[in-house]
């Protein structure tokens, strides 16, 4: 008898112990798509800006400086702070290009199960 309830107690413990690892790469797997989405997101605004640079405009449309200076108040990137108004196209695709880099460094070396 002392026997099936050592065995019930250390199967209890295992399923602890997978449940708080299976919560752990749950929370691990949801930060990193996150991080991707937010990645593409930016990779989406610097395409925009790219195609005003091809046209060769010259203003920053107000829809799009709004997102980004948004963007950047959300990442707390000094740009955030500024007046969409007064964002350049330059100073946009510059502070895009600092928060993406931000990002793919914190995804350096994390492996999932695409990648594998």
């Amino acid at each position: 008898m002392a026997r099936i309830l050592g065995s019930g107690r250390m199967i209890e413990e295992t399923s602890v112990q997978i449940s708080t690892l299976r919560e752990r790469w749950q929370a691990e797997r949801e930060l990193r798509y996150a991080r991707r989405n937010r990645i593409r997101h930016i990779d989406q605004l610097l395409d925009e800006l790219e195609m005003l640079n091809i046209a060769e405009e010259t203003q920053l449309p107000a829809e799009l400086a709004v997102r980004v200076q948004r963007l950047a108040a959300e990442m707390e990137h000094p740009l955030g702070n500024r007046a969409a108004e007064d964002i350049t196209i330059a100073e946009s695709m510059d502070a895009l290009y600092d928060l993406q880099d931000g990002l793919m460094l914190t995804l350096e070396g994390v492996e999932d199960e695409e990648e594998v």
